[in-house]
């Protein structure tokens, strides 16, 4: 368990149960908060390319759009450091509360930005800006969340720690919904209008409420008795920890590659296999149902059987899976194999594979620099192969003319991320 990777923490946390419900919720509401308001963007991907980049090619500005998708994970390795060392250092509690702090100021930004028809260059500029801003929040959100979590008991490390991936099934699921909705009760120029800021603004009001209930939650004893010894957690990773956030960075690669690829197969649907706004929109909507309910199954089969077994099986039969996945909706393309394609990957890659990745993590890790390990080797993989996916397999795409190199893309990812959980087996159960 934890102390074949030198760590000695305590066996079980002792708090009343009541205690460990409230402190658990909190975590996860804030969780939530944290990637509806990531991830709803990626919905509304098209709608701001044209209201942000008018550059007169929609496939350019939609690549300008989701580039800006993807800055928000260039400046996540930043966030997983500052916020990893004030977890670390200051508690798990006072960095969760930060986190949720700067993705409201983030959103807000997003909400009430003027398009560019309004103030011109200045539109995209803030635009960015938000976007930063969520995306160093996030950056510190997954490693001080995880590291709550599985702190939480040692015996049900990969139950607690799904929680968390339920929570962002959840937030998936909203922002479907939300996007299913505007497009499908608004007219295109009310989408235009004010339509798309909806979900955004539905952010900045569950904001504070996941900021205050934040602040009401217990301290680990882990981390309590870590905290007594005066420690740099950013030092000590760097010295004794450099194999464990590659392997970590590795193995969550696989994870973040087949969820970004989920989240984007709608606009994928639309843009390249003619399939309609309302069909893909219900489809993410069925996979993020799927991402809600099963990832604490995968947890609790995986402090079962054993965290890397439970992994290398999912992962090896969602290599096996992917092609003949890809090659059913791109050739049958419509609703059922769309939804057929998301749910089926949602349950294999994220439910079965992702979702225990917290407990891994955090078996990598002593507690003294478990939240700045843990992050930083997540926000390696989601900067590489997480918000980047969408744009790397949008140009695979038209470059190579085939619509069947998403899946390559995907099989290579994941046979790297077969190595690291190798790799991982002597430092976790």
């Amino acid at each position: 368990m934890l102390n074949k990777a030198g760590t000695l923490d305590a066996s079980v946390e002792d708090k009343s149960a009541p205690n460990r419900v409230r402190d658990v919720v909190a975590a996860n509401f804030g969780t939530f908060f944290e990637w509806f308001d990531l991830l709803v963007y990626a919905m509304f991907a098209l709608t701001v390319s044209k209201l942000f980049f008018p550059t007169g090619d929609e496939q350019s500005a939609l690549l300008l759009s989701l580039l800006t998708f993807a800055s928000s994970f260039v400046i996540r390795p930043v966030g997983a450091i500052v916020l990893g060392i004030v977890a670390d250092k200051r508690g798990r509690r006072f960095a969760l509360s930060l986190a949720a702090l700067l993705m409201l100021l983030g959103t807000a930004a997003i909400a009430v930005v003027p398009t560019y028809d309004r103030i011109g260059v200045l539109a995209p500029v803030i635009l960015v800006a938000g976007r930063l801003l969520q995306g160093f929040s996030a950056g510190g959100e997954f490693g001080a969340a995880n590291s709550f979590l599985t702190e939480q008991d040692k015996r049900r490390m990969a139950f607690f720690g799904s929680l968390q991936f339920s929570a962002s099934g959840l937030a998936v699921l909203a922002s479907s919904l939300f996007a299913y909705g505007v497009n499908h009760y608004l007219t295109a120029e009310q989408i235009n209008a004010w339509g798309w800021r909806l979900p955004f603004v539905f952010g900045c009001l569950i904001g504070p409420i996941g900021l205050y209930i934040r602040r009401k939650v217990s301290e680990t004893t882990a981390f309590e008795q870590a905290r007594e010894v005066t420690h740099s957690p950013l030092r000590e990773t760097a010295q004794s920890h450099k194999s464990a956030v590659l392997i970590g960075a590795i193995i969550a690669a696989a994870g973040g590659s087949a969820s970004f690829i989920n989240i984007y197969m709608p606009t994928f649907a639309i843009n390249n296999l003619g399939v309609g706004k309302d069909a893909a929109f219900a489809s993410s909507i069925l996979s993020g149902l799927v991402c809600v309910l099963f990832p604490m199954l995968g947890g609790i089969t995986a402090d079962r059987f054993g965290t890397v077994k439970v992994m290398r099986a999912a992962l090896v039969c969602g290599m096996a899976l992917i092609l003949p996945l890809f090659y059913m909706l791109t050739h049958a393309p419509g609703p059922v194999t769309l939804v057929a394609f998301q749910c089926i990957l949602s349950l294999v890659f994220y439910s079965f594979y992702y979702s225990p990745l917290g407990s891994l993590l955090s078996q990598l890790f002593p507690a003294s620099c478990r939240t700045t390990g843990v992050s930083l080797a997540y926000v390696i993989a989601m900067t590489l192969f997480g918000g980047l996916t969408p744009v790397v397999t949008g140009l695979l795409v038209k470059s190579t003319g085939s619509i069947m190199s998403p899946a390559w893309y995907l099989i290579v990812i994941s046979s790297l991320a077969l190595v690291g959980l190798r790799a991982s087996r002597r430092r976790v159960a």
